[in-house]
């Protein structure tokens, strides 16, 4: 009897194992079980949907046609403190659009940093918004832009990385500054990225099993944030975005675990090996980071924009993650972008 136990246990084990890393199948917008399409959508060449959301001065009349990025747990239907005065003097057009598998987005399995950069210049084209755009990208939606950077920077008027995001393991990091700032994260966090990075198989695991926390925005663990941070979602609160619950419909895989594991997997380049894109000034690359941020350790953005001196580094002393979610903040990101100022 052991034999045929040992075998109906071991089949047992496997098949649970299967079901636990195999993520489940997306309900993707507009099909039978899916959530409806209710935003306008452009078709990519690969059959592909792109949400998107226009905000602004109509396209044509627009002086600066800036593509926002958002991050992490985030969409298209974002808000940012900008006032109609700014938009009209500046005479801005916004463009904003749902990452792939977030919000109205169809999830896209072959995600990667490069997949990013050629999603926004295909959205660019299909909207007909001309030959060159700005790109600002917040948080886990940075990553797109160092993208942007590396594969379609003749396509760009400039570019702002706003509290952005960074991969611990980036060949040109030093080591020891590495292991420090991700020591500066929540120990929940550290191995969320680790798996991530050394073993994305395992992931879809790892963030729906129950025996160890992972990450921290998820489980709402608030010592993740400042307390200008904490200040700043209280505010927000009181005016919930729209969309909120759209985020994640298609699944968190899709869209969060996908995210993650695009962002700190192995690139195929070194954002430290960049070399400047505007080289005759025509435009301007800048870093916005928080000083008190808990979420993106400072001394790895700074550290970046020492080596990449072409880079306008803001550190703003008394501001965590959510400085772009200030009034002063964001317009100060608008117009040093646009006017250099």
């Amino acid at each position: 009897m052991i034999g045929p136990v040992a075998i109906a246990l071991t089949v047992g084990l496997l098949g649970w194992a299967y079901q636990a890393l195999k993520p489940p199948h997306p309900k993707i917008c507009g099909s039978p079980d899916g959530p409806p399409v209710t935003s306008p959508r452009v078709k990519l060449s690969d059959g592909r949907h792109l949400a998107y959301r226009e905000l602004g001065v109509p396209k044509e009349e627009a002086k600066h046609k800036i593509i926002v990025i958002h991050g992490f747990l985030s969409s298209k239907d974002m808000s940012l403190p900008v006032t109609q005065e700014l938009i009209e003097e500046l005479r801005i057009y916004f463009l904003f659009f749902d990452r792939a598998g977030y919000g109205e987005s169809d999830p896209y399995p072959s995600r990667s940093v490069k997949s990013e950069a050629f999603d926004i210049q295909e959205l660019a084209d299909k909207l007909l918004i001309g030959s060159k755009f700005y790109v600002i990208g917040i948080s886990m939606g940075a990553y797109p832009v160092w993208s942007c950077l590396k594969y379609i920077s003749h396509r760009l008027s400039g570019a702002s990385l706003v509290v952005p995001f960074v991969n611990y393991w980036w060949p040109r990091f030093p080591a020891d500054l590495s292991r420090e700032s991700l020591g500066t994260l929540q120990l929940s966090d550290q191995w969320t990225f680790r798996v991530a990075h050394y073993t994305p198989w395992l992931f879809h695991w790892w963030m729906t099993q129950k025996w160890f926390p992972s990450l921290s925005i998820l489980a709402g663990n608030n010592a993740i944030f400042c307390p200008k941070d904490l200040e700043m979602l209280q505010k927000l609160s009181e005016t919930p975005s729209l969309g909120q619950e759209k985020i994640t419909q298609q699944g968190e895989h899709e869209s969060l675990f996908r995210d993650i594991l695009a962002g700190y997997g192995k690139w195929e380049f070194d954002p430290l090996d960049l070399s400047n894109p505007f080289p005759d000034n025509e435009g301007s690359v800048h870093i916005w980071q928080g000083y008190e941020d808990r979420i993106i350790p400072y001394k790895l953005n700074r550290h970046i924009a020492e080596k990449l001196p072409w880079i306008h580094y803001h550190e703003v002393p008394d501001f965590g993650h959510f400085l772009m979610f200030d009034k002063n903040q964001c317009e100060a990101v608008l117009k040093a972008l646009l006017l250099g100022l």
